[in-house]
Parts: structure tokens; sequence; C-alpha cells
């Protein structure tokens, strides 16, 4: 068996103590509990309101060039004299 100093099996105990300590501090990041209130909800469908607001007026033009590529040149009226 090894010979172990008193100084050695101190700072032994002093290192095991200290990382024994500090663990808890590592996990505490992890164990917060988020607490969202209602105001942030309400921000935040306010936020999705105006994307949405944004994207029907985007989506009527789209489908309004897709008519017009459709629809082919448009003819100019005959005319008459």
């Amino acid at each position: 068996m090894k010979n172990i100093t008193p100084v050695k099996k101190i700072l032994d105990l002093g290192v095991a103590a200290y990382f024994g300590n500090v663990a808890p501090l590592w996990t505490a990041d992890a164990a917060r509990e988020d607490s969202n209130d209602l105001f942030v909800w309400i921000f935040l469908a306010f936020c999705a309101l105006i994307v949405v607001a944004q994207l029907i007026p985007a989506m009527m033009m789209l489908l309004g060039f897709a008519k017009g590529v459709k629809k082919g040149p448009v003819q100019p009226p005959p005319r008459t004299c």
C-alpha cells in the first residue's frame, strides 16, 4: 500500500469537498422554470397578427399575378372608323 501523507489526504478531501459543493451550481440553470406572463403572450399574439395581416395582401397580389399570366397578352380593342 502507498504511503499517503496527511497533506495529500487533506488536499484530496478539499478537492472533493469543492467539487461536491460546485456540482449543484451547474444544474441550477437547468432547473429554472420559465414564467411567462400574460402580457408576453399578448405581445406574441399581436406580432403574429401583424405577420398574418401582411400575408393576406401578398397572397392576393400573387393570385392576381398568376391570373394575369394564365390569361395571356391583352389584345387592343378593334378600331372603328
